[in-house]
């Protein structure tokens, strides 16, 4: 390129030198190293879920597409299994009696817990309380079904109880069909308290004293005091608990096993896990069991889903608060 005027080339710009590349940062010895324990220590959980839960859940969405009972040749059928299920009023009797255990469990469960939590809390020493209200979750659900089948008996202190008291004929709990599930709902209940007790309890102490202060020093009273602070600050663990009641017992099956016997009179007592079982294990109708199991599966999606739809009415963050 030259100049008009002088008639003289002008020099050209050099080029800009382009940035060398970004040198790939080498990992340290001491990282390598980490990552390898890391990786050994997971190990055999990744393992143990990989056999005991990964395997299974994919045998059993393939055999939900099978015909096969355990010993002779699987075939393929489709949907129709499912097709049968839903059409089967064992199926549907089974859902109805889970979701009524679950209905009447969860509430009734909680509210009690909460209760006992408010007044545990008053004291100075509850230790000796804890103690026994969390004796029956980690007791066998076996060894506890065993124990309340001989209260519910006619001659047991529950039935020959009540009938001295109202002066009625002992009450057939596992004989009768509309006292069956009620006697499965009780010891659902009593069995799972001490549980909620503790978690409710530990969330009660995590308020803040100020804030409980603040409240008393403007004269609320001890049931505005809970029902404006307590409660709503302890929703998020109240919501945490009643998800994990739900899912529960909707799998209720031991305590209705051992209970009652073939799922109770008239199948009142027949759960959706006990109505798998009794396809898989006492029918061998493999491909009906599994898709059972996938239906189930679904139901606690639903059910789980709707849950955390509805926590946006109800649930308080300290966060929202905030």
């Amino acid at each position: 390129m030259s100049d008009l005027a002088t008639g003289e080339r002008m020099p050209q710009a050099a080029p800009a030198a382009s940035a060398p590349p970004p040198t790939p940062r080498r990992e340290s010895a001491w990282r390598r190293r980490d990552r390898r324990w890391g990786y050994l220590f997971i190990g055999p959980q990744l393992l143990g879920m990989t056999v005991f839960v990964v395997l299974p859940f994919a045998a059993s969405l393939v055999l939900a597409l099978a015909s096969w009972d355990g010993l002779s040749e699987l075939s393929w059928v489709g949907f129709e299994n499912f097709t049968a299920q839903f059409q089967d009023e064992l199926l549907w009797r089974s859902i109805v009696n889970t979701l009524i255990i679950a209905v009447v469990t969860v509430p009734i469960g909680l509210g009690l817990a909460v209760v006992i939590a408010v007044a545990l809390e008053r004291l100075k020493t509850r230790t000796l309380y804890l103690v026994l209200f969390f004796a029956p979750v980690v007791t066998s659900t076996v060894a506890v079904a065993m124990i309340w089948q001989q209260m519910f008996r006619a001659d047991g202190v529950l039935s020959t109880t009540i009938a001295n008291v109202f002066g009625i004929d002992p009450p057939d709990w596992l004989g009768d069909p509309k006292l069956a599930l009620l006697a499965v709902c009780i010891v659902t209940i009593w069995s799972s308290l001490g549980l909620n007790v503790v978690i409710f309890l530990a969330g009660l102490q995590n308020i803040s004293p100020s804030v409980i202060e603040a409240a008393r020093i403007d004269g609320a009273g001890a049931w505005r005091l809970f029902r404006s602070i307590r409660l709503p600050l302890l929703s998020p663990i109240v919501f945490f608990s009643s998800v994990v009641a739900f899912i529960s017992s909707l799998q209720t099956f031991d305590t209705v096993y051992v209970l009652v016997s073939n799922a109770g009179p008239d199948n009142a007592t027949r759960t959706i896990v006990y109505h798998i079982y009794d396809l898989g294990f006492g029918k061998f109708q493999i491909g009906p069991s599994s898709a059972a199991s996938v239906i189930l599966l679904l139901l606690t999606l639903v059910i789980t889903a709707i849950q955390f739809g509805a926590q946006k009415k109800f649930v308080h963050y300290e966060d929202d608060a905030a």
